[in-house]
């Protein structure tokens, strides 16, 4: 890929991203898993042609919407590495993660893993997150690190590249039956009638 056409894919996941905080409410605390084929960036199949440079312009495009909005990020390995994440070792710790042993490279982590594992300040494995929300940028199957209830997510841009981008969001599951209360009834409604579990 040519300058031009590298400095695009910053640009285009930057918006994605943006997009999905904001229907997804993102900020600090929250988890997103990213996975990417930079092959399919490339317009290549999956695993074929796995570039750095492509992975250094999404790296820099995810992590100038991080910090912005305060969210931690985690990077999704290839199966070679069994999809483990490479994250922040705070985020590892604050979030009692299971850490797994291993140093991804482009072609035993994919090239996404492999840069983002050299560009975070203190790095290392996970062997697996529940996210609050992901990008799936190249079709890599991203839906074993997110919580349980996703809501798929389909944002405006829908390639980076020439990779299809596939986006989620989740939510906490929703309990109870037909009488069950999923937010406080406004304040000035006080004729609604009350009633009580017995």
């Amino acid at each position: 890929m040519d300058t031009e056409d590298l400095g695009a894919i910053r640009e285009q996941v930057a918006e994605i991203l943006e997009e999905l905080v904001g229907i997804a409410k993102l900020g600090k605390g929250k988890l997103v898993v990213v996975g990417a084929s930079t092959s399919e960036v490339a317009g290549e199949r999956i695993g074929t042609g796995g570039a750095v440079e492509i992975a250094a312009e999404l790296f820099a495009g995810i992590d100038r919407i991080r910090q912005q909005y305060g969210f931690d990020v985690a990077f999704q390995c290839c199966e070679h590495l069994n999809r483990a994440l490479v994250v922040e070792r705070d985020v590892l710790e604050r979030l009692g993660l299971t850490e797994v042993a291993a140093v991804p490279v482009p072609k035993a982590g994919g090239s996404m893993a492999a840069v983002a594992y050299t560009h975070l300040s203190e790095p290392c494995l996970a062997e697996s997150v529940q996210a609050h929300a992901g990008i799936d940028i190249g079709e890599t199957m991203i839906g074993m690190h997110l919580q349980r209830v996703a809501v798929p997510f389909r944002p405006s841009r829908r390639f980076v590249g020439k990779a299809r981008v596939t986006a989620v969001w989740t939510r906490p599951k929703l309990i109870g039956g037909e009488r069950a209360v999923y937010a406080f009834p406004q304040k000035n409604d006080q004729n609604q009638e009350s009633h009580l579990c017995q």
